[in-house]
């Protein structure tokens, strides 16, 4: 019997790190890739080394490989030489603020280290299945077109086709994407062609705010880890736009590592899925100082710019329609509550 190889880029990382902790028993050996550029990109407070070393001493089957996916010839002769079945790519930089900052950077790292690896995986490894974590943010601006109504502290969307939230048929073209999102979608529709031209087992995961307690939270990236975190050490949280009523669905990242344990075993080719937390794990800004105050006690101390940012959405939350029925065993089984729990609990152990 062959042996099965799992590989999962941005092992370091929120979703990585999940990955490997929850899947590792599902396989023989174990590789993660990461450079800890998240350091580099958002300095001390992204550095996600701690995760690293702690993952390198629980995990027994597991090997680490500090490679950046934009070094193609080192990313060639690692797939070449583990032959992995199972890829599952989490690395990428994820804020699009700070893609307008580091174009190049953004789209060599999103575009083509995705492209480095698929097409890598393609050449060396028999049948793989290849798993890409993408952005609800390749839908660009076109959720802001969406009737949308106005309530207390928080929008709803108001047309009943999209009651559910959005699915995997909104358009992603001729629409305001941000930087970021538009080398999410270049790294996106490449993961889905490799699965319809060359009938690869690809699976796209159009994620929006994932989260948990191993989230290293920063303003540019991570919401609602870095909002409780300002909480905690009460500090300001600055709300850009839309009266602090723009909303997110979280998916806490053992959810989504579930999902794509059920993707494993039931592979697909050339798939997309919407996966957040949906309406029922959707909270706007306002709601989330009144979630995290009810479990920390502390109040929020927020600074409101009238500004949004460019191509950020007003309301957005997934239709997990589509996922639900094609992995009927899968749901969401972590609420907000039970997600804002566990990040204090990480935050206040580490205060320890």
């Amino acid at each position: 019997m062959s042996k099965k190889t799992l590989l999962v880029t941005g092992s370091g990382g929120l979703v990585g790190s999940e990955i490997v902790t929850l899947l590792h028993n599902d396989f023989d050996h174990v590789y993660g890739i990461d450079n800890n550029q998240r350091k580099f990109l958002f300095g001390k407070n992204g550095d996600v080394n701690l995760r690293i070393k702690e993952i390198i001493n629980k995990v027994h089957n597991y090997s680490h490989c500090n490679i950046d996916i934009r070094a193609r010839k080192k990313v060639f002769q690692l797939i070449e030489k583990i032959k992995p079945t199972v890829v599952v790519h989490c690395a990428g930089q994820p804020s699009h603020d700070l893609a307008a900052k580091i174009p190049f950077q953004d789209f060599d790292i999103n575009t083509v280290g995705t492209f480095n690896l698929i097409e890598t995986t393609r050449l060396f490894s028999k049948k793989p299945i290849f798993i890409f974590l993408s952005t609800n943010k390749v839908y660009g601006d076109a959720p802001n077109f969406i009737k949308i109504k106005e309530l207390k502290k928080r929008y709803e969307f108001e047309e009943k086709k999209f009651r559910n939230g959005i699915a995997e048929n909104l358009s992603v073209d001729q629409n305001t994407h941000s930087l970021f999102g538009a080398s999410k979608l270049g790294a996106d529709i490449t993961v889905q062609e490799y699965g319809r031209y060359f009938g690869m087992q690809t699976c796209v995961l159009r994620a929006g705010c994932i989260t948990g307690p191993n989230h290293s939270g920063v303003q540019l990236h991570g919401f609602l880890n870095f909002l409780v975190k300002t909480n905690v050490e009460k500090k300001i949280y600055n709300i850009f736009g839309y009266k602090g009523k723009q909303v997110r669905d979280n998916i806490h990242a053992k959810d989504l590592a579930n999902f794509i344990r059920y993707f494993i075993n039931k592979p697909r080719i050339g798939e997309v899925y919407n996966l957040g937390g949906g309406i029922k794990n959707s909270i706007s800004i306002l709601e989330a100082f009144d979630l995290v105050y009810k479990h920390s006690g502390i109040k929020m101390n927020s600074k409101y710019e009238n500004k949004n940012r460019i191509g950020d959405h007003i309301c957005y939350y997934s239709d997990l329609r589509k996922s639900r029925k094609h992995y009927p065993g899968w749901d969401i089984n972590i609420d907000l509550d039970s997600i804002i729990c566990e990040i204090l609990e990480k935050i206040y152990d580490v205060k320890k």
